[in-house]
């Protein structure tokens, strides 16, 4: 019979095989990819020395085709928990050295636990994605492994944030646990995602597409905007995921940390003041606006590379995290479309889930005119911004910078729509259209419509009216944007505001 010395060393011995997944072979040829091993990324990830391993000997149950005879070194997944900067986070990475990471039963059974844990925790759930599929040996069996994992993202939605960093392959079926996640990561030229692959199309369509091409970083991140962040490596992979937690909260019962930053709350910067062009028609970059009003410069861009015609980003105003929405004046003239009323939607809901308060940047002529946003449905797109700040009861601050015309000055959230506090600039022009156009229609055949054009345009393309019917709350010089904002967000901090009770709402998808 073993002593208790020699059970200890069978633990110790059966614990480096497992730490080893698919041998050293394997681990070289990941390296030589310029992939890390699971175990490394979480190492990375995580502070140091925090990672709590779970279910580290789970074996399949699978008899069928040889797989009885297949040892599966922590059933190809690496599942636990521990710490960034302090805070309590879930992680679970697929070991693409056993088995190519495929998921069967006990491999999804391993990453369901940890979904169930964070969400009874409270905690933030990272999934590194690096994965050959289903695992066909076990057929039904993977694939209802996949619809509980779809479950429970579904479920934590709103919850916890869930965060999916694609660092390898992600095909099939698997693509849709990352897609029900709040954030994705991609990393160039190493992760690719897609529902059928290269020669699956080739054989159906004829149409000829490297992986890349088909589901590559880039072409998720400016094409299809799946995926919402793009890293130059797996480096920088982790090291932006630490950084996106920094702005979010746990849980939804809970704000986002509070960090001092170190810049004045007080600070003015008279540089705003000449940031516009005179001509209204000239456009300028609002990337500059964000970076002279926020702490320090900072901020954090979610879809950089899609529908640049909008911005969302993360920010800080006073060491509070805000997440910030703002037209590009500098791209379709800022021009709101398909693409970025979906990009503005989706990210004003994730904000208003986890208690982060919006701040809104207008300077929007319209919705983009023309037969292909009709006919790709401009109108129910355009209806998700609508309902998105209609059902945000986070405190809601819109500063209108210059145009503000029509349907698209409501979905840049109006006072209409909830903002709590409306400010804006000498140079707003808030009207049901373009003053000009506006007086064209209204001055049709009047003999004297030039002139009476001149004195629409110098009444109506003001701030002014809007103010006086109460639209407007301040209208402020555009040096002292920063310090109103803070002032703003520290008076609805102690907001409150509920909806009528129901299960849902039905937003226009």
């Amino acid at each position: 019979m073993a002593t208790i010395q020699e059970k200890i060393e069978f633990l110790k011995k059966s614990q480096e095989k497992i730490k080893l997944g698919g041998g050293e072979k394997r681990i070289e040829k990941q390296h030589a990819q310029g992939k890390m091993t699971a175990r490394e990324r979480i190492e990375k990830l995580l502070d140091p020395g925090t990672f709590v391993e779970l279910d580290q000997f789970v074996r399949h149950r699978c008899v069928n085709f040889g797989m009885d005879t297949k040892e599966l070194p922590g059933e190809g997944v690496v599942t636990g928990y521990g710490t960034v900067d302090g805070r309590l986070v879930y992680v679970f990475a697929q070991d693409f050295t056993v088995e190519g990471g495929s998921l069967g039963e006990m491999h999804a059974a391993k990453i369901v636990k940890v979904q169930d844990l964070a969400l009874k925790m409270g905690a933030p759930l990272i999934g590194i994605n690096d994965s050959g599929g289903a695992r066909i040996q076990e057929a039904v069996d993977a694939l209802a492994g996949y619809g509980k994992i779809f479950f429970r993202n579904t479920i934590a939605s709103g919850v916890i944030p869930q965060i999916s960093a694609i660092m390898g392959p992600c095909a099939g079926g698997a693509v849709y646990s990352p897609a029900l996640t709040d954030f994705i990561y991609m990393v160039k030229n190493t992760s690719q995602m897609f529902i059928t692959g290269p020669q699956v199309i080739k054989s159906v369509t004829a149409e000829e597409v490297t992986a890349e091409e088909l589901g590559g970083a880039m072409t998720h991140n400016s094409v299809s905007g799946v995926a919402h962040f793009a890293a130059e490596n797996e480096d920088d992979c982790i090291r932006q995921i630490r950084y996106l937690l920094s702005f979010l909260p746990s849980n939804n019962m809970e704000t986002a940390p509070v960090i001092d930053t170190g810049d004045s709350p007080m600070r003015m910067d008279p540089g705003l003041n000449t940031l516009l062009p005179d001509n209204p028609n000239m456009p300028y970059n609002m990337l500059d606006v964000i970076a002279k009003i926020v702490d320090n410069g900072e901020y954090y861009q979610v879809l950089e590379h899609y529908a640049k015609n909008i911005i969302t980003c993360f920010a800080r105003f006073d060491g509070q995290s805000v997440g910030i929405i703002a037209n590009q004046p500098s791209v379709m003239a800022g021009c709101l479309d398909v693409n970025a009323s979906d990009k503005a939607a989706r990210f004003i809901r994730m904000c208003d889930c986890f208690n982060i308060p919006l701040v809104n940047l207008v300077d929007v002529p319209g919705f983009l005119p023309g037969t292909n946003q009709e006919y790709g449905g401009i109108i129910r797109h355009g209806a998700k911004m609508l309902y998105a700040y209609s059902e945000a009861t986070v405190p809601k601050i819109t500063v209108i910078t210059r145009k503000a015309y029509g349907g698209s000055y409501l979905a840049m959230c109006s006072q209409d729509l909830g903002a709590d506090q409306v400010l804006a600039w000498p140079s707003a022009e808030i009207a049901v259209m373009g003053p000009a156009g506006a007086a064209n229609i209204i001055f049709k055949g009047d003999p004297d419509a030039k002139a009476k054009t001149e004195k629409y345009v110098e009444e109506f393309a003001t701030p002014y009216k809007a103010a006086e019917r109460g639209f407007v709350d301040q209208v402020i010089e555009p040096a002292e944007t920063r310090p109103r904002i803070i002032s703003a967000l520290n008076m609805l901090a102690s907001k409150r505001e509920a909806r009528p009770a129901k299960k849902h709402g039905n937003i226009p998808l």
